[in-house]
């Protein structure tokens, strides 16, 4: 049987033999498990599996790129002529020559750290704190809806391009979240625990699920959501706003992590997911926020859901700055657009899987933390609300205009909280939101979150990325819209 790296030399002597200028192929084999208890009982256990490649190419100056689940010889060779074809499709109509900058030749191997592999695991095991946290949560008997889940991805990857690179890779991720959903005289109010949209993930191994102690939080998630359905309606003000870690974290995932994608930027994702506003101009001179604001990259954090070993264009994973002391100093970028802008490639370039194509995506993108206390940050607020877990968000297709609501308040009034309110929202528009950030919690209070379903791309891909925040202060901003 042929091993891995031979099906890799078959690809890349093939291309070659073909005329591309450049070539890579990825090998993926991955698999996924789900699993979820509602109201005692199992509601959803699936593993799926699966395998292929995708092998891109240059020719005429154009990009293509054909894939298949067949990781045999003649098919290795069949695609690497169709992503030929296709390459010299597209040179017929291209504007000018694809280029890329240049990277090290790379021989290494990369693999997630762990302490218990998930899938060694018996599914009893797996499913023992799901059931014990579940219980728990429905102890108020104002909670209907009591929900616990768990999700783990195994990916090994093999990549080799005609420049020399052979790198493998191994990651584990394991999540896990609770749910709890009160209802009473037509009123449905939701808490989540870590956070919402996928819970807490990680590239960890289980013992990542363990350490989120899911059944010690479950009751006081259930007793919260009982709390809502008697809460005031978070009123219409223009106030002071302090966002918890997990909503500032998906604050920076739409407002700032898009928007800095330099595909984004050049305008190749206008017809679907957007373009931005941070224009090319704007590198180096643009006041994003105050001076305080310092948000960077970095896909070396341990643990976080943005780590890896290499990019999917064999680019070391590494941090750099995109916001330092609020003026905008970097994109993400690919081998093709750091070429553009005359940098460096940054290590970002990610596809979801084997049949599709490496895009600009962001890894684990963090702000900073400042050096005040939570609850010095409180006592310091004179008339405000405190905003925690994202409920739902809407961003306009710039990254500019936004409103996000989330499932729980509190309002703040000289310096303590006094009040729980529900149906909380706050909305602004990105610069000027940023700009009147006037203080960032210290470093006990700082987390990383990750973001397991971030969309992007046509046919829409799904990403595994992380924001680390840690609460923070607003200034004037508009809460209770439309309410």
């Amino acid at each position: 049987m042929i091993n891995e790296k031979e099906l890799t030399s078959i690809a890349l002597e093939s291309t070659k033999s073909l005329g591309a200028q450049y070539a890579d192929i990825r090998i993926i084999k991955g698999k996924q498990e789900s699993l979820t208890v509602k109201n005692a009982e199992l509601d959803e256990l699936t593993l799926s599996e699966g395998s292929g490649f995708g092998v891109r190419v240059i020719h005429s100056g154009s990009w293509g790129f054909a894939a298949s689940n067949k990781l045999e010889k003649d098919e290795i060779l069949k695609v690497s002529k169709r992503a030929i074809e296709i390459a010299k499709a597209s040179g017929s109509i291209k504007s000018q020559n694809i280029e890329l900058a240049p990277i090290d030749v790379v021989q290494d191997s990369y693999q997630t750290e762990i302490k218990a592999n998930p899938f060694d695991l018996s599914v009893e095991e797996k499913l023992k704190i799901l059931f014990e946290a579940e219980e728990l949560i429905r102890k108020n008997k104002a909670v209907k809806i009591g929900q616990a889940a768990s999700e783990f991805y195994q990916t090994e990857k093999s990549f080799a391009n005609s420049e020399g690179s052979y790198i493998t890779q191994k990651i584990i991720e394991s999540g896990g979240a609770i749910k709890a959903t009160a209802i009473a005289d037509g009123d449905v109010q939701v808490r989540s625990y870590p956070n919402s949209h996928g819970g807490g993930v990680a590239t960890a191994g289980f013992e990542f699920v363990e350490s989120l102690e899911l059944v010690q939080n479950a009751e006081r998630i259930g007793d919260e959501a009982a709390a809502l359905l008697k809460a005031h309606q978070c009123p219409p003000l223009t106030t002071e706003v302090i966002l918890d870690g997990s909503q500032l974290a998906l604050q920076i995932h739409e407002s700032l992590g898009h928007p800095t994608e330099l595909d984004r930027v050049m305008g190749t994702e206008i017809s679907y997911a957007g373009g931005s506003f941070l224009s090319l101009d704007k590198l180096g001179k643009f006041k994003y926020g105050s001076e305080i604001v310092n948000i960077y990259s970095d896909a070396t954090i341990k643990d976080a859901l943005g780590t890896f070993g290499y990019d999917d264009e064999g680019v070391k994973a590494q941090k750099f700055d995109l916001v330092r002391n609020g003026i905008l100093v970097g994109y993400s970028t690919s081998r093709e657009t750091a070429k553009v802008i005359k940098g460096k490639p940054n290590g970002t370039m990610r596809a979801d899987n084997w049949g599709t194509i490496p895009l600009i995506r962001m890894t684990n993108i963090s702000l900073e933390p400042g050096d005040i206390g939570l609850d010095e940050l409180i006592s310091d607020t004179k008339d405000g609300v405190y905003l925690e877990t994202n409920k739902s968000w809407s961003i306009d297709d710039l990254r500019l205009n936004f409103q996000f609501a989330t499932e729980i308040g509190w309002r703040i009034k000289n310096g303590k909280k006094v009040e729980l309110l529900k149906g909380c929202n706050y909305a602004g528009i990105t610069p000027q939101f940023w700009n009147s950030c006037d203080a960032i919690t210290g470093k006990d209070h700082w987390q990383i979150w990750g973001l397991p379903n971030c969309g992007k791309g046509q046919p829409p891909q799904i990403a595994h990325v992380a924001h680390g925040a840690s609460p923070a202060r607003f200034r004037k901003v508009k809460v209770g819209v439309g309410g």
